[in-house]
């Protein structure tokens, strides 16, 4: 069993005893602390709750809407919905925050609460850590029985796609015109809802799904990531399929497939995406230290600047706000578009990507011929418990000293036409690796190179 306790949430496995995993016990106590700092004194709150399938979700979310209420919380439960809607809706709704229930890209004994502010946005470091002092400190003030909080539930799945449609990117003329035929794949989560709904909003007329029932039985690994993928890929490179779209079970990471079954690469999704933003809207882009330098190529290609932010959805849409970015995001297939929202969304990444490949008129193999290539490879060195990591990577860093370093999440050193990432992990004593060349043979052989320097200063 395992319960992890971060400033972006409360995640872990599903059973066993209080502390060891997400048990009921560790809900109510971690719920009573995000109700007590979103009342801040106040006599009422209002939060959005929102879930995705998987099969402990209405479990947790019974004790969550419970708990709320207890707290003099009033609860808007949207029930079955992606991360991004939980998101635009705790906005929609003005209420003073919201609670998701997903455990993302996780196996499906794992399950989480996901804490958002009042602008339905991942709460701060400094708030998030005021979450875990309070849930710590155990001390919570529960409301007399005339002061409970009133239950509403609603459906916010056609709000969101409405909202996707009305972006001024978003052309549905030209994705009609195009006649796309489609793949997808849900994972039996919650985009097996909204996915199906929204290409057909977007004049999708063909559309092949594969695990599209949302019962939080995950048919394969619910990472995105291409040995996972294999049926979708399978099924596209039997031809008729224009492009195939793969999302995770809370749907704020997107994956695409090339019409010949090959993957379009995760990194790349954001690429293209500020590629088709870019060339309609001029300014700025954020990504996280460890996805591709494509991004930036790219964006220099149309004339604005990147910055690259701390790993963390919360770090990126920081940065993004700070330099005025008109795009952003991560590698991981997180599209954050302010236009819409504050959020990695990948109901949006769909339709902005569906409007680029209408106007460009290529498969979606030369599209990605089109852009710079590059590749990752991703490491780790594990170390004794005793390590001090933190001196090792200043000593990293002082080795390199005659590079681009980067030193705001770990080290991230940058060569003329590669890079290295090194961050330690906050849970066990490991350093991950993260390397990207234009050849995956170079990103490996740098990643050899600088973990036999962690090596050689570790002893």
């Amino acid at each position: 069993m395992s319960l992890i306790k971060s400033i972006s949430g409360i995640r872990g496995t599903i059973g066993g005893k209080p502390t060891e995993g997400l048990s009921p016990l560790d809900i109510v106590r971690f719920v009573s602390a995000y109700a007590t700092f979103i009342k801040k004194g106040k006599a009422k709150g209002k939060v959005v709750v929102g879930r995705d399938a998987r099969v402990s979700g209405q479990m947790v979310r019974n004790i969550v809407v419970g708990t709320l209420q207890g707290m003099g919380i009033d609860v808007v439960d949207i029930d079955l919905a992606t991360t991004p809607t939980t998101e635009i809706a705790v906005v929609a709704e003005a209420a003073d925050g919201g609670i998701i229930l997903t455990a993302s890209h996780n196996p499906m004994q794992w399950n989480a609460l996901k804490l958002l502010n009042a602008d339905g946005e991942f709460l701060s470091a400094t708030d998030g850590a005021q979450v875990l002092s309070i849930a710590e400190a155990e001390q919570f003030d529960y409301a007399n029985v005339d002061e409970l909080g009133t239950l509403t539930t609603k459906d916010y799945t056609q709000y969101h796609i409405d909202q996707v449609l009305a972006l001024k990117l978003v052309d549905v003329d030209a994705i009609k015109k195009a006649n796309f035929s489609v793949a997808i794949d849900t994972v039996n989560s919650v985009g097996g809802i909204i996915l199906p709904r929204l290409l057909n909003a977007l004049g999708v007329k063909h559309i092949e799904g594969l695990n599209l029932d949302a019962t939080g039985k995950f048919a394969h690994n619910p990472e995105p990531l291409p040995q996972n993928l294999t049926d979708i890929s399978a099924l596209i490179a039997k031809g008729g399929i224009d492009v195939g779209f793969v999302v995770d079970p809370d749907v704020d990471r997107l994956a695409l497939v090339c019409e010949d079954g090959t993957m379009f690469n995760e990194e790349y999704t954001i690429v293209s995406v500020a590629d088709y933003v870019l060339s309609h809207t001029q300014g700025n882009t954020v990504s996280n230290l460890s996805s591709s330098r494509a991004l930036r190529d790219v964006t220099e290609q149309h004339g604005g600047k990147y910055n690259a932010a701390a790993v963390g959805e919360v770090n990126v849409v920081t940065e993004m706000k700070r330099t005025n970015a008109v795009i952003g995001g991560e590698g991981n297939g997180g599209v954050i578009y302010p236009e819409a929202h504050y959020g990695r969304d990948a109901l949006v990444g769909i339709a902005l990507f569906l409007s680029h490949l209408a106007h460009k008129k290529v498969k979606v193999s030369e599209l990605k011929k089109s852009y710079p290539e590059y590749f990752i490879s991703k490491n780790r060195i594990d170390l004794s418990p005793n390590t001090d990591i933190d001196a090792i990577l200043a000593n990293v860093k002082r080795k390199y000293a005659n590079e681009q370093v980067n030193d705001i999440d770990g080290v991230k050193i940058d060569f003329a036409d590669s890079w290295v990432h090194l961050r330690k992990s906050n849970t066990e004593p490991i350093i991950r690796v993260y390397s990207e060349a234009h050849s995956i043979a170079a990103a490996e052989q740098l990643a050899k190179e600088v973990m036999a320097v962690v090596e050689q200063l570790s002893k």
